[in-house]
């Protein structure tokens, strides 16, 4: 799945392209994504401009007069900016059309993306949205820190990592990235949440803001169905200290890395290092 840093990769490649164009027209191909897309949604875009393009969570927002698009990759998906006439290939559901002749086009094998219309811009979408209005904080702003993970911690008996993905207590961590930021905080991923302090929670915070940051510089990890918008693959999965590695020796103390399945998900550590 398309995580964090895949998105922000793919928001900065497209921005460029698409911010201030005209829109000429909306091709869809397959409205059967995870939710309908709306019959009327093509006219209602036929012309208009697009405006700032934002992201919240894994939600890409695309302003337009009236409203915002609101896109998500889902399992599978991925975008490109493409010249329009470029003949589709299976799985290429939506083109939005822009007057200058390229089209942002949509790609889901599984379709379990998102294409939806809010009459709302993004600013109120993100308050307002049944999808948006209850996600934690975004990990790469300076509203994030350790002091919210230890104050909501106190009342939840999970895993440390079950904790840090669930997205009301802050969006974008995913399976790789908690289990790269739990090595380098040395915190064992079996932990539970409440029973870790408020200076372990203020580096935990710290390496989570490292590694997504460095994921987003990379762009991203190297998913069996992600590629960045330019089709060339992530390349963070170079630099992972711990997921993946069973077995393999820790790039800290060379004890054998164990993995241990976690809210129904693989998990990594170094159990020197990690407690």
């Amino acid at each position: 799945m398309p995580e964090l840093p895949e998105v922000e990769t793919t928001l900065r490649g497209i921005r460029p392209h698409l911010a201030g164009r005209q829109i000429e027209r909306l091709v869809v191909r397959e409205h059967r994504l995870r939710q309908p897309i709306a019959p009327d949604l093509p006219e209602r875009l036929t012309g208009q401009r697009i405006g700032p393009l934002s992201r919240r969570a894994k939600y890409l927002l695309i302003e337009v007069a009236g409203g915002s698009l609101i896109l998500h990759l889902g399992m599978s998906g991925s975008l490109r900016v493409v010249a329009a006439q470029t003949p589709p290939i299976k799985h290429d559901h939506v083109d939005l059309v822009l007057a200058d002749g390229r089209a942002l086009r949509l790609h889901d094998p599984r379709r379990f993306g998102l294409l939806l219309w809010t009459p709302d811009p993004p600013a109120l979408a993100v308050t307002r949205h049944p999808l948006l209005r209850h996600l934690g904080p975004e990990p790469l702003e300076d509203g994030f820190a350790g002091d919210r993970l230890y104050r909501l911690s106190r009342a939840r008996r999970v895993a440390v990592k079950s904790f840090i993905m669930d997205a009301a207590v802050v969006v974008g961590v995913g399976n790789i990235y908690a289990s790269e930021s739990l090595y380098l905080a040395g915190i064992h991923p079996a932990r539970a949440c409440h029973r870790i302090s408020a200076a372990r929670y203020q580096r935990l915070a710290e390496t989570i803001r490292t590694v997504l940051n460095a994921s987003i510089v990379q762009g991203g990890t190297t998913l069996r169905d992600f590629v960045q918008e330019n089709g060339n693959p992530g390349y963070f999965a170079r630099w992972l200290r711990v997921y993946g590695r069973t077995g393999q020796p820790c790039p800290g103390c060379g004890t054998p890395l164990r993995e241990q399945r976690i809210g129904q998900r693989s998990s990594f550590y170094c159990p020197s290092c990690q407690h």
